[in-house]
């Protein structure tokens, strides 16, 4: 063992199958100059914090920690300054005799340690402790600490002084990034402040799930509207009517951008904060969770230089994420990309983006026109809503530009349909159309609690269905990493439909869906439900997700 203990971290996880010797290349070569190499194999979804830490744990000797529900000793919180625990993600939890254990997420770093031990004049001890787990702890009893004190007994206090929701240093404005700083934390999408009659709730939106995260007295409900209204730069005497706002945050170091929407209810206003995290956007498609032979018909569909590709799904199913993913893919010097969107999500150097604005005309349909003499060479519309649109963007694909846009139909041929029933000419479709891309999203099961069990017969049943055989699936027992779901993150299910010659034939001589099922099927086009079992057979995740999902 003391010979493993000098071993280098990429050998010994080569050493123990978490990784291939071609996985610790390729992150050695992408490691940034400072950067730990174990950080970058988690970046690059290679292992998983509890894996790496587990390996710590046995390379250093150095015992790990789990600090979900750990009975805390919160009067060693003074000891460690709230700036430096978040800077150095150390956090004191227990203390013994002269001893003050300390979680790290890298008990390696020794000017840490010292610096500790200096400042409390303890003896520090580390354990090590996944970076989520601090980062959560710190938010939660830090916090905690701020707001005891502040929201005890003073609540009237902030109804009454405006300058609380402008001062950085009120109750009220810590209160609000604290909100924000725990949801990002929490890989959130979505931020809900319901007012109801007695009270206010705060509830996030992970893996695609609500959950209330906080209860908060009726009487900081205006200041709290107020200083998000402000924040956003929103009309903060509008009440009576829906509003859309926008926040750039920087929460540690991470970019987050925040769009706001209000909405006036019995009980006051609503507030909806959607988290777009600037990361989620890459060039590297592969990433967006197409299987190999998706992959490559997404990819044949976006490298065309003309045409038309429709992205589907219901809302929060990722379809803006696979679109400016693909459009930074293609984004060079060569290519003049313009996008009009309402609103523009994510900003993205090097793309034009339009902010649609029907208040002075400047609609999708308006928008366009003017686009096309912009000399594009790649067009992406942010919604078909109606037939002008439509046929704006079909004129667009047809003079030689490649156009991207989102279409709200069930699956990739009922969007055939729906085109049809715009009342677009069947010629103009089959023409114009280079394909589509339906999705979903769908939740991953925790990989640090997953377990292999066998298939219920019920699930054998799902997949003899659909030509498949499953013996064993796999499902989260639930851990503190996925707050004991047994889910964690999200990944998309898709189905790819290619516009090809036979294709294109039978929607211009009006086939019916029958007809272009069975034509697409036999070219070899995967129902969306066939996408989602083959990644229950992988592991990635459930057959009850899948069925959530998409409609057998």
């Amino acid at each position: 063992m003391a010979e493993k203990k000098q071993m280098r971290l990429g050998d010994l996880l080569v050493e123990s199958g978490l990784i291939t010797e071609d996985q610790l290349q390729e992150a050695l070569r992408d490691k940034k100059s400072g950067q730990k190499l174990g950080d970058v194999l988690i970046q690059k979804g290679f292992i998983t914090e509890l894996q790496l830490v587990e390996v710590l744990e046995f390379q250093l000797g150095i015992p790990h920690v789990t600090l979900y529900n750990y009975p805390f000793d919160e009067s060693l919180i003074k000891l460690v300054p709230k700036d430096f625990a978040k800077r150095n993600l150390v956090i004191p939890i227990r203390k013994e005799g002269n001893k003050l254990y300390v979680a790290m997420s890298d008990p390696m770093d020794y000017f840490v340690i010292n610096d500790l031990r200096l400042s409390t004049g303890f003896i520090i001890e580390p354990v090590i402790a996944t970076r989520d787990d601090i980062i959560q702890s710190i938010a939660k009893y830090y916090d905690k600490e701020d707001f005891s004190q502040k929201f005890g007994f003073n609540m009237e206090d902030l109804q009454e002084e405006e300058s609380l929701v402008e001062n950085e240093d009120s109750p009220i404005v810590k209160l609000v990034n604290q909100i924000i700083q725990q949801a990002v934390v929490q890989h959130a999408s979505d931020i809900h402040i319901d007012p109801q009659n007695h009270q206010v709730l705060v509830r996030y939106r992970v893996d695609g799930d609500l959950k209330t995260e906080q209860v908060l007295p009726k009487n900081i409900q205006a200041s709290l509207i107020t200083r998000i209204k402000i924040m956003a730069n929103m009309d903060i005497t509008e009440q009576r009517i829906p509003l859309d706002g926008r926040i750039k945050k920087k929460i540690d170091t991470q970019e987050v951008d925040l769009r706001i929407s209000t909405m006036p209810t019995i009980f006051g206003e609503k507030i909806v904060i959607r988290i777009f995290d600037l990361n989620m956007v890459t060039s590297d498609i592969s990433k967006l969770g197409f299987r190999e032979d998706n992959l490559n018909h997404f990819m044949t569909l976006i490298k065309k230089p003309y045409g038309i590709v429709l992205v589907t799904g219901p809302t929060g199913s990722g379809k803006s994420t696979t679109m400016y993913s693909a459009l930074n893919y293609l984004n060079n010097e060569k290519a003049n990309i313009i996008t009009i969107e309402d609103p523009v999500e994510f900003q993205i150097n090097g793309i034009n983006q339009i902010q649609i604005n029907p208040s002075v005309g400047l609609t999708f349909a308006r928008g366009l026109r003017s686009i096309l003499r912009q000399d594009p060479n790649i067009i992406m519309v942010g919604e078909i809503r109606d037939q002008e649109t439509a046929n704006m963007a079909v004129r667009a694909s047809i003079t030689g530009h490649l156009v991207f846009s989102t279409i709200h139909a069930n699956d990739s041929i009922g969007t055939l349909m729906r085109l049809k029933n715009m009342g677009i000419e069947l010629f103009l479709i089959g023409t114009s159309l280079n394909g589509v891309v339906s999705q979903r999203l769908v939740r991953k099961v925790c990989r640090d609690c997953r377990r292999k069990e066998a298939a219920s017969e019920r699930e054998k049943t799902i997949f003899a269905r659909h030509g498949m055989e499953i013996d064993y699936v796999y499902r989260g027992t639930g851990c503190p990493t996925c707050n004991m779901t047994g889910y964690r993150g999200r990944t998309a299910i898709h189905e790819v439909l290619v516009i090809d010659e036979e294709l294109r034939d039978a929607i211009i001589n009006d086939a019916n869906t029958t007809e272009l099922k069975r034509i697409a099927v036999n070219n070899g086009f995967k129902f969306l439900i066939e996408d989602g079992l083959q990644k229950v057979k992988d592991g990635v995740t459930t057959t009850e997700e899948i069925l959530h999902a998409a409609m057998e």
